[in-house]
């Protein structure tokens, strides 16, 4: 340790980081998000997968190199000289993955049953802030960098592959392990001070349950569907398709409610029909069965009732989603919501809205949305 701050003491930068240490993690940590914020649109667009690859790539990386150079490993070479920037550099890629991560798991319109996984992101991302301390702790750093790995390989993989089931998700996930493993055990065999530090069967032990612990969050249907993403869901009292653009005839909500255009409440008259319009993104060329689970909620026996699920075949590459609905005729008063769901069960987002049987003569403030 005295060795590195003698290091930032030499150097213009390290005084300026020496001055500032007490705010330079923060400014990392931010730093990632914004950086994200700005430069990423879509998971299948090549800037973003080669950013992500090259964020995966660096952290790998760094803490290959972080792990190392209490060996005086890099004694007499250029990564010498900015050793003391490698819990810093670990920090930023580790922002900017999870950050990544919570950014395009969040463009679903309903994380409904997901949202514990989408916290355990959202917890990382934040938590980052204060990892720079603790980083030396190893089972903490290979904790983290698994729980990332994870994540990344079930982005990207089905991405390449134009792929996406249950099967593809298992195989990320050891596929993930396996590189983990790799990067753990060579650092392991290299570093001298690592062997003193590290119990290699508890740190296995631990990275092994974190990925199991995944794996039961995917087959209890906790994680989201990802690539896939629900951009928009909307009921409606009409869908119509003309010209390629679908218009969906919704009710407005009051001029208030700034937060939201549609209202929740659907005014219904029993001679009609009740849509649901939704947009789903998906990767280009993957290509994807998806069902509209329509449930209403018995009042009576205070539970949700299945009343029919509705398939719709997505097709990826549409920027906004691919544009699709499902209706029903014979609804009854009451809550209701529809879940779209993947053939393996897991929930992209909901549509939650209650139907309200309309007065003779009642007016309706609608509008219509086009897509």
């Amino acid at each position: 340790m005295n060795k590195v701050v003698t290091r930032l003491k030499n150097s213009t930068s390290g005084q300026y980081l020496l001055r500032h240490k007490k705010y330079a993690p923060i400014v990392f940590f931010i730093g990632g998000f914004i950086f994200d914020s700005l430069t990423l649109g879509r998971i299948d667009r090549a800037y973003d997968l080669t950013m992500l690859c090259m964020h995966m790539a660096s952290l790998s990386f760094m803490i290959y190199a972080f792990n190392l150079a209490g060996d005086n490993r890099w004694k007499n070479t250029i990564l010498e000289r900015i050793e003391p920037y490698f819990p810093l550099a670990i920090q930023f890629f580790f922002g900017a993955l999870s950050s990544a991560y919570v950014i395009y798991f969040s463009r679903s319109v309903s994380l409904t049953k997901t949202v514990s996984f989408f916290s355990i992101l959202v917890v990382l991302f934040v938590a980052n802030e204060f990892l720079k301390r603790k980083l030396s702790n190893k089972y903490l750093q290979f904790s983290v960098y698994s729980f990332i790995s994870f994540t990344f390989f079930t982005f990207m993989i089905p991405v390449f592959i134009k792929q996406m089931n249950t099967f593809v998700f298992v195989c990320s996930g050891l596929l993930s392990l396996g590189c983990t493993l790799a990067l753990i055990i060579k650092i392991y065999r290299r570093s001298a001070r690592t062997r003193l530090e590290v119990h290699l069967g508890k740190l296995l032990s631990l990275v092994i349950g974190i990925y199991a612990l995944i794996y039961v969050f995917y087959f209890f249907r906790l994680i989201p569907p990802v690539p896939m993403a629900l951009k928009s869901g909307l009921v409606g009292h009409q869908v119509k398709f003309e010209e390629g653009k679908y218009s969906v005839l919704y009710e407005k909500d009051e001029w208030y409610v700034f937060w939201r255009a549609h209202r929740l409440k659907l005014l219904w008259r029993p001679s009609e029909k009740v849509y649901v319009f939704t947009s789903i993104f998906a990767p280009t060329d993957l290509e994807k069965s998806v069902y509209h689970r329509w449930k209403w909620f018995n009042p009576k026996s205070e539970a949700w009732e299945i009343i029919e699920d509705i398939g719709i075949k997505v097709r990826g590459g549409r920027t906004d989603g691919y544009r699709g609905y499902t209706y029903k005729h014979w609804v009854r008063p009451g809550q209701w919501e529809v879940e779209v769901i993947t053939e393996e069960g897991l929930v992209l987002g909901m549509v939650d809205f209650e139907i309200v049987k309309s007065r003779e003569g009642a007016l309706r403030n609608t509008a219509v949305k086009v897509f």
